[in-house]
């Protein structure tokens, strides 16, 4: 692998050839890096053509393509070194190597190259990948002291993780992980990150941490290991629900963790009260569920992530193994989503939440993730009824009030309304009239308890009933961020 010294002169190379995320996507234009992020080669090849240096490391590295002489540093040492490769044609990558970063970043993430053949070595190092970037989008940014990466892969996470964090820890069972994750925090110009090799959370049992992210094996299946980034070895969602009840060990009071996950949907079983019931007491916890799959679309898909050929005799015998277990089981579906857990700080009950996503996603979910938290401390300050009639809160400036009606005999009728987010993951809640004039009336200047005794006295209701009706939708509209305290 890659030595520090020699990452630190191949980051200056490619520094300065403006090999950066910018520079390459300014290179290629719009289309043409549209084209390359659906894996069409030809587009960007063609822009590539007058580009000089830059070029032929677009070329080089994200194209598959062989460069007599790439503008490099000690290319013998990056052969040795196991980045490239040296044949007739000239050098090719034996890597994957790519420009990656956020605000005012210019990080370098190393993996194996994402081909059929290499995706099924079983110590398969993968890139920057959907998971990764779901999982990275989601982090709260909140300055902490510490935060561990656990199963670091190629150091994905750990890159953010810097970005908010005085100490960075990253972990892998898989020794040549964390090679990788050490040239790519090198090549990323991110010192001072801890490596330590061990499974789960064994390598740091007698330490506990401000934050932890994790990118799991979340895959389920049978209880084996075929690909060490996607198998967890233990059967079905047994390895989240163990890794779930061990977090709060290694988690500071108000420590928080969030990680990505799968679950199974099981038949004559409420898959929230199963994932519900994984929370270890004393934490908050909301479980965010994104997709689900049936068994067949479960198998089909991570087979094919696994670069195999879906009708090879092989591969239709072990999807068939894989199917059988799901059907013994009796899963119906398999969820996935984030997870986001908090140790309480006081030691006092927890807060669990499980819901799904209503619909695309909009915007990252960082903010609302960061939000969430802050909202479940509101809520708790303001647990009893009179602390919440007495709040004065605000409708958010991104919600709107949609109304639908249903075509009859006599032509439209109304039929409902809904307030709906604009951002985030635009949440949606139904809503009758005396709550729409309620939200409408959330403008930071009265009390609750006085915008719920005009609403009495409109709509000619008592207000002990209206109060009972509404202090529970309130609590659902403060969690979501439709209301927020004035």
């Amino acid at each position: 692998m890659l030595s520090p010294a020699l990452c630190a002169r191949l980051r200056d190379a490619l520094l300065d050839h403006g090999f950066t995320t910018t520079g390459v996507r300014d290179l290629l234009g719009h289309g043409a890096h549209a084209a390359l992020t659906r894996g069409e080669l030809e587009a960007p090849a063609r822009a590539t053509r007058e580009a000089g240096e830059l070029g032929a490391l677009v070329r080089l590295f994200l194209l598959g393509a062989a460069e007599e002489k790439p503008p490099l540093p000690a290319l013998d040492e990056l052969v040795s070194g196991g980045l490239l490769t040296a044949g007739p044609a000239g050098y090719r990558a034996a890597m994957d190597l790519r420009p990656y970063g956020e605000e005012e970043t210019d990080w370098y993430v190393l993996s194996d190259l994402d081909t059929p053949a290499a995706r099924q070595d079983r110590d398969h190092v993968t890139g920057v990948g959907g998971a990764s970037l779901t999982l990275a989008s989601s982090l709260v940014r909140t300055p902490v002291v510490d935060t561990l990466d656990l199963g670091t892969g190629c150091g994905v996470q750990a890159l953010h993780a810097s970005r908010f964090s005085a100490r960075v820890v990253a972990s892998d069972v898989a020794p040549r992980a964390l090679a990788v994750a050490r040239a790519t925090l090198a090549l990323s110009g991110v010192s001072g990150v801890e490596l330590v090799e061990g499974p789960w959370l064994a390598p740091v049992a007698d330490r506990e941490f401000d934050a932890i992210v994790s990118n799991p094996p979340f895959v389920p299946g049978p209880g084996r290991v075929e690909y060490v980034y996607r198998d967890s070895g233990r059967a079905g969602d047994a390895a989240l629900a163990g890794l779930l009840a061990d977090l709060p060990a290694r988690l500071r009071a108000g420590g928080r963790a969030q990680l990505l996950g799968s679950w199974l949907h099981v038949r004559g079983e409420d898959w929230p009260d199963r994932v519900r019931s994984w929370i270890p007491a004393g934490c908050d916890a909301w479980i965010l569920q994104r997709e689900v799959t049936d068994p067949a679309l479960h198998v089909g898909t991570w087979q094919r992530d696994a670069g195999l050929d879906l009708s090879a005799p092989a591969t239709r015998a072990a999807a068939s193994a894989w199917l059988d277990w799901l059907e013994a089981e009796r899963v119906e579906g398999v969820g996935f989503g984030f997870l986001l857990v908090r140790k309480r700080s006081d030691g006092g009950p927890g807060e669990i939440v499980v819901e799904d996503l209503q619909g695309e996603l909009a915007d990252p979910l960082n903010l609302e993730m960061a939000q969430w938290l802050d909202r479940m401390d509101w809520l708790r300050a303001h647990r009893a009824d009179d602390a919440l009639l007495g709040a004065r809160l605000r409708l958010a400036p991104t919600a709107t009030l949609e109304t639908y009606a249903t075509a009859s005999e006599e032509g439209w009728r109304d039929a409902g309304s809904a307030v709906v987010l604009a951002d985030g993951p635009q949440w949606r809640h139904e809503v009758d009239a005396p709550a729409a004039a309620l939200l409408a009336g959330c403008t930071g200047a009265l009390a609750l308890e006085e915008l719920i005794a005009l609403l009495a006295f409109a709509h000619d209701r008592p207000t002990d009933a209206l109060v009972a009706a509404t202090l529970p939708a309130v609590r659902e509209f403060v969690r979501h961020g439709v209301l927020v305290p004035a």
